[in-house]
């Protein structure tokens, strides 16, 4: 395969995975908006998503004070916002468009019907559009397109490309997403353990679509020790950390045995599974959770830089 075309499908999975990603993002922003207002937390939830998200300085530079219709504009429509949803939708697409003929009918109708769509909801009068219809549209949009790429593409290497960037992007936005959670600055010391903090750690869980899943895996009481172990630690958690990185791994063997070569990629990313699959959550809770997510956020910037490198920029390594 060129790497081209490669690089353009890998993009299409880190883009539909990274919309998706902001439209979970408002969501946690938007529920935890619904506590009472404690000590001035309601600025202060707003403030981490948009610094979990990595988007603070972008936003202030556009926006100043953050407001949340503001928030919820640059996370959503906003077209000087690369991560936006709406700019997500539409690089997926563009990408898509490149390499049409490597795409199945159903999987290009996929993309751009959801490329068509947001273009009416962008000439759509702003007070009609609630932020719980937003985020329902892209979960499902998204979830259209990845069953279009698994009901219908061959089991080749442009699928294994498309799937690298979604397993990638998927352990980049569930640190992230837990993320959110040491930059909510609780009003005091005495509110950790309390039903505030635990009604914002579930935040997290319903965000990302796992609250009845993290139930059927522990049930009892929701500690963050147990959720952050299921979104961390858990191989049966769909968005969990560990299963992100055995999927990149997956694909990656997959490449190796069709090219006939092993790379550092492959190397890397068993490293990480490797201390996933060791790992213990009061171990994480030691070295401090904010600390290990950062971390691991920056295995994921490694691991892209080096399947591009070896992969996508057309100068095998």
């Amino acid at each position: 395969m060129l790497s081209r075309t490669a690089s353009n499908l890998f993009w299409i999975g880190r883009y539909m995975e990274r919309g998706e990603t902001g439209a979970r993002l408002l969501a946690v922003g938007a529920r935890n908006a619904m506590i009472p207002n404690i000590g001035g937390g309601y600025r202060n939830e707003w403030e981490s998503v948009l610094a979990a998200g990595g988007h603070a300085e972008a936003f202030s530079e556009k926006y100043g004070e953050p407001r949340q219709r503001n928030i919820e504009s640059f996370l959503f429509f906003d077209q000087d916002n690369p991560s936006s949803v709406a700019s997500c939708i539409e690089q997926a697409r563009e990408n898509g468009r490149i390499v049409r003929t490597a795409l199945t009918g159903q999987v290009w109708d996929a993309l751009n019907s959801g490329f068509q769509e947001m273009k009416g909801l962008r000439r759509t009068e702003r007070s009609r559009l609630s932020i719980s219809d937003l985020i329902d549209w892209t979960t499902r949009q998204c979830a259209l397109v990845r069953g279009a790429i698994d009901d219908t593409q061959l089991r080749n290497d442009g699928y294994d490309f498309v799937h690298l960037g979604y397993a990638l992007e998927r352990a980049d936005s569930t640190a992230r997403l837990l993320d959110v959670k040491y930059y909510v600055l609780l009003p005091q010391v005495d509110f950790v353990g309390s039903g505030y903090d635990n009604y914002q750690w579930s935040t997290i869980l319903r965000a990302m679509s796992a609250h009845r899943a993290f139930h059927w895996a522990y049930g009892g009481d929701i500690t963050p020790a147990k959720i952050a172990d299921f979104l961390i630690l858990n191989r049966k958690s769909p968005r969990s950390l560990i299963t992100s990185a055995e999927d990149v791994m997956f694909h990656l063997d997959r490449l190796a045995r069709g090219y006939g070569r092993t790379t550092e990629a492959q190397a890397r990313i068993r490293s990480v599974v490797g201390e996933l699959a060791e790992a213990r959550i009061d171990d994480i809770f030691d070295e401090g959770l904010h600390e290990f997510l950062s971390r691991m956020i920056g295995e994921v910037r490694v691991l892209a830089t080096l399947i591009h490198e070896i992969y996508l920029s057309g100068e095998a390594r």
